[in-house]
């Protein structure tokens, strides 16, 4: 099977062309080569996908003919993403800051604030 069109039915990507362009970027590897959108899948591979910040690592359990639900992607690839790579995603999330509704663009003393935040 096409890698961009298993991407796609196990649900890591929206679209089959978004998977394609993914590898055509050169941001889905396997044996830490970047692949093209027809590189042949077979069972057992086991591919990274990077996705900023985070490079996801998972396994081909088996092969499918179609895409499936959500609650069966589980049965087809397993997912060897390291925790400290999970916890690049968790810092991120943190890094973010809510502004409250209607408050408007942040002044300069406002991004100043932001700026001592985000450093230490």
């Amino acid at each position: 099977m096409r890698i961009d069109k298993f991407l796609w039915s196990v649900r890591l990507f929206k679209t089959r062309s978004i998977a394609s362009e993914f590898c055509k970027k050169g941001k889905i590897l396997i044996d830490d080569y970047p692949v093209k959108p027809s590189r042949l899948l077979k069972k057992g591979d086991i591919f990274m996908v990077k996705k900023n910040p985070v490079i996801y690592t998972y396994k081909v359990k088996s092969l499918l003919k179609n895409r499936v639900g959500a609650k069966l992607v589980e049965n087809y690839i397993e997912n060897l993403t390291t925790k400290d790579e999970m916890e690049k995603l968790e810092n991120q999330k943190m890094a973010y800051i809510v502004m409250d509704k209607g408050t408007g663009r942040p002044t300069k003393k406002d991004r100043r604030d932001l700026k001592k935040i985000l450093k230490s």
